[in-house]
């Protein structure tokens, strides 16, 4: 009899915990990433994904290509599969408002990712990194590298300006984060744009596109003429890795090589521009871990499905036309040669194989 009374027992068990375990994976995440083309988001999506599944929960994750249609699509499909929750990096933040809120009506919480969603009421959160703080230590890096505050305008630096997707609200902050710092040696003289394109809308690149970069750059080189002999060029801000690849594809093709290359600011420290940085064709990158990121998020999802409040640390900052979207600020860090190994390999962010 008391051997019956144990089977039971174990299978009642069994049951009990396969049961708590099956509501849990029965809750379906969606996972909206914008491409699968920059390296920076197949690592977020692949984060994000093992981390909620880890968690227990089952993960729809879809990559977008770059095309607006095609996010949206994607999106309705995750709203008729029954999704609890929606995790979004908006291609275009302004254009999900109809998609976003069939989702709102059906009480589908949203968690905007990296990318503030605008005009839409759906969004619930906000997980990103904090980047005006982006923006600012990029400026403060080229003001230490340059040597801009013993500088005056009889002795001044060149340099030319590239930000990202004028239909990605980050540009705000990265481009403004870091004009902040740069405009008065600007105003001073001490820096001379020789195209005068230091406004956001004639800095941006669409799809922060490598490609696009690299166009502009080449343009810029030939009708300034800059060369490593010609007019001189000290300085290149760029508020990403991919717009910094651009650039400096465009730079090497004009001549220049490690010994005489332009100042190149970058975000993301994806493996091409460590790989640069290690070669000395990119000066700095700005690191967003995202596997910190991808854990706030679990965190927020837990919370969302436990009904209780998410963690965020910042209720001031984002205003997605529609109110202040309570938010989690992660810090960003900068990288370079000098401190790559710590920042990337110590942390098991990459291998040393990966960046050879």
């Amino acid at each position: 009899m008391k051997k019956i009374l144990v089977v039971l027992l174990a299978a009642a068990a069994m049951f009990i915990t396969s049961c708590s375990s099956g509501a849990v994976s029965s809750t379906k995440v969606g996972v909206s990433m914008p491409t699968k083309d920059l390296q920076r988001w197949n690592q977020d999506g692949s984060n994000m994904k093992a981390q909620l599944e880890k968690a227990g929960y089952t993960v729809d994750l879809q990559f977008a290509a770059n095309d607006i249609n095609t996010q949206v699509s994607q999106i309705e499909n995750m709203i008729t599969g029954k999704c609890k929750v929606l995790v979004i990096a908006a291609i275009d933040g302004s254009a999900l408002t109809n998609v976003l809120e069939t989702a709102r009506k059906k009480q589908i919480k949203v968690i905007a990712y990296d990318r503030l969603i605008m005009n839409s009421k759906a969004v619930s959160y906000y997980a990103t990194f904090d980047n005006y703080k982006v923006g600012t230590i990029q400026g403060d890096y080229l003001v230490e590298k340059l040597n801009l505050k013993t500088r005056t305008a009889d002795n001044p630096v060149y340099m030319e300006f590239f930000t990202g997707d004028p239909g990605d609200n980050n540009i705000n902050f990265f481009f403004g984060g870091a004009m902040d710092v740069l405009k008065p040696y600007l105003d001073k003289g001490v820096i001379v744009c020789k195209s005068g394109q230091t406004e956001k809308a004639q800095a941006a690149t669409l799809n922060w596109s490598t490609e696009e970069a690299q166009k502009r750059m080449e343009n810029l080189i030939t009708s300034n003429k800059y060369s490593p002999k010609g007019q001189k060029l000290d300085a290149v801000y760029c508020s990403n890795d991919s717009t910094a690849n651009g650039v400096t594809n465009a730079l090497k093709s004009a001549g220049y090589n490690a010994s005489n290359f332009p100042i190149i600011t970058g975000q993301d420290c994806d493996i091409v521009s460590v790989k640069n940085m290690l070669e000395g064709t990119q000066a700095m990158s700005i690191f967003k871990d995202t596997r910190t990121l991808a854990s706030k998020v679990v965190e927020m999802v837990d919370a969302i499905m436990k009904g209780s409040n998410p963690p965020v640390n910042d209720t001031n900052t984002y205003d997605n036309g529609t109110g202040i979207i309570p938010s989690f600020l992660c810090e960003p860090v900068y990288g370079s040669k000098e401190n790559y190994k710590a920042l990337l390999i110590d942390s098991g962010y990459y291998t040393e194989a990966q960046l050879r």
